[in-house]
């Protein structure tokens, strides 16, 4: 068949039928289109998006994550700052001595006269270790006041208990001040458990 008879055949096709038949043809590659590519990338698509959603959940759990970590860490660093400083503040065992001659000094500068300095045996606590030094001193009250308060100013913690006053003669300005000096030290891992218990409170 020569293209020349074809086309006859073609021209003698009414419009309509010529129009369907252009029409069908046209919905006919659509559906192929559709079926062969539209469908598979469809499917590729959905497939992507749900990854995609996937990973951005992921990836803000990874946000939240590092935000945590970042106010971890920082919490961290503020916390071993302050435990540095309490460091600082309790002495370890080898400055013990130079802390009590301190003390001692610092009653003598107050103008007090000692009649009793006796470190007793410490006590253990959890972490730390509890140094009771039992005081007797002489001198006015205002002078005592002044001991006291330089004790307290001290860099390391020294805590003035159990204090009682007594004239040292009937009428006297002199006190005869009894009291104790507690201070701490932290506990090293090595050394031995040779020391009193804590008394159980009452």
């Amino acid at each position: 068949m020569d293209i020349d008879s074809f086309v006859e055949k073609i021209e003698k096709i009414k419009m309509p039928i010529r129009l369907l038949i252009f029409g069908g043809t046209i919905l006919l590659l659509v559906g192929l289109f559709v079926f062969l590519f539209f469908l598979p990338q469809n499917d590729e698509i959905s497939k992507t998006r749900e990854e995609i959603s996937g990973l951005e959940q992921k990836l803000n759990m990874a946000k939240i994550k590092t935000r945590n970590l970042k106010k971890l860490i920082e919490q961290e660093a503020k916390v071993s700052a302050q435990f540095a400083e309490a460091l600082k503040q309790l002495p370890d065992k080898k400055e013990i001595p130079n802390l009590l001659t301190t003390i001692t000094q610092l009653g003598k500068d107050s103008n007090l006269e000692f009649r009793l300095f006796s470190p007793q045996q410490e006590r253990k606590e959890e972490f730390y270790m509890e140094i009771p030094v039992a005081m007797e001193v002489s001198g006015n009250y205002h002078n005592v006041g002044i001991f006291f308060d330089k004790v307290g100013r001290m860099d390391r913690i020294v805590n003035i208990l159990n204090v009682s006053m007594r004239p040292e003669k009937p009428l006297s300005t002199n006190l005869i001040t009894r009291c104790d000096a507690m201070t701490f030290r932290f506990e090293t891992p090595s050394e031995p458990q040779k020391v009193a218990p804590k008394e159980a409170k009452k």
